[in-house]
């Protein structure tokens, strides 16, 4: 074979490689993981879902709740690309089963009651509260409604006047208020205001962005993790998913109020965490929290039409697929094969489908 002929050769093969590599089809992708997270994670026999893939010797019976937070909303956003599946529904009811009636309000417990029950902890809670939300701005059905209402009521009691305001984290343990317990509480607040226009709801959405940003927000835009109330010392650890649920938080005051400033904020963060969480072209932290800093993105893409942080997040979601298991599962740091990144991923592939039909990623 001639040399020019081989180097012709070698060349095309490359560019059909690369190719491959870059040109996901994100519903196939997105139907593969969703395969794999139910053969791997889902006991038919208990109905519940294992934390860990493959089982460890030292497993509980089922899941923490947060794995299934995950799942919850990663089926709410693929129910565009897995049109006849009834996993909301389903997945919906196992959460049930976390179900808490303990005093001062119900709420969801960190692991099933029947179970031996868990702590309860005002994010995972407000997680549910948001997907349950989106299924009701989706189908209109009350019962979706309802469960965000309950909730809401859940997440106020762990509000009060120390520090000037905010939530707590964990019921019971008033030693900090953080990001996660905030941020997502806010958009949990908005999103009933939108539903009911209950004023009461945009007031404490208000004030719980007004302390956030009080005690928690970084030069950049970006956001700190938590206070810690007994000193005031503030826990500089910075996570994608509190930027992004502080981000999709201004993009709705934005839509609610129409202040110009709320998207000036928003389009701070959004630069910042584009700097800081996606400059290598890889999902800096656990997948499901940048699956929650996309939704920001793509609620601030809504307002301006601003694709470059999707056509961003797109290269380091590739390079994340580029890396699979044997399980065929997403990742290759250690700790990936837990069910929350796993959903987390499912989420960013669901998110991926429908922009890639939309045509928004080129």
């Amino acid at each position: 074979m001639k040399p020019w002929y081989t180097f012709f050769l070698l060349l095309c093969l490359a560019v059909a490689s690369n190719g491959m590599a870059q040109g996901y089809d994100y519903a196939k992708e997105y139907l593969l993981l969703k395969k794999q997270i139910v053969r791997q994670y889902y006991d038919s026999s208990r109905s519940y879902y294992r934390e860990h893939a493959p089982v460890r010797p030292d497993d509980r019976p089922s899941s923490y709740l947060w794995p299934l937070c995950a799942l919850l909303e990663a089926f709410q956003a693929g129910a565009g690309v897995d049109l006849a599946s009834g996993d909301v529904e389903h997945t919906f009811a196992i959460i049930r089963k976390y179900y808490d009636r303990r005093p001062p309000a119900a709420g969801y417990a960190s692991y099933p009651p029947e179970l031996g029950g868990g702590d309860r902890f005002y994010d995972d809670n407000q997680w549910i509260g948001i997907t349950v939300m989106h299924q009701y701005e989706k189908t209109k059905e009350k019962k979706w409604l309802h469960t965000g209402m309950e909730i809401y009521r859940f997440m106020m009691t762990g509000s009060d006047s120390v520090s000037g305001g905010g939530l707590y984290w964990q019921e019971g343990k008033k030693n900090t208020k953080n990001t996660c317990s905030n941020g997502p509480g806010i958009l949990l607040a908005l999103q009933l205001y939108q539903a009911t226009g209950d004023s009461a709801y945009l007031r404490t959405a208000t004030g719980l962005y007004q302390w956030v940003n009080r005690w928690l927000r970084t030069p950049e835009g970006l956001y700190y993790d938590n206070l810690h109330l007994k000193d005031h010392r503030v826990d500089k650890r910075i996570y994608s998913y509190n930027t992004g649920t502080m981000l999709e938080a201004a993009v709705l005051f934005y839509e609610i109020t129409s202040e110009p400033s709320y998207l000036a904020a928003a389009q701070k963060m959004a630069a910042g965490a584009d700097r800081y969480f996606l400059k290598d072209g890889q999902l800096k932290d656990n997948f499901w929290f940048n699956a929650v800093l996309l939704r920001g993105f793509l609620h601030l893409w809504r307002v301006n039409g601003d694709a470059r942080y999707l056509q961003a997040f797109r290269g380091a979601v590739d390079d994340a697929l580029s890396h699979k298991t044997e399980l065929g599962l997403v990742g290759k740091k250690e700790g990936t094969q837990n069910l929350v990144p796993q959903g987390g991923m499912l989420e960013l592939l669901a998110h991926m489908a429908l922009l890639q039909k939309r045509g928004v990623l080129k």
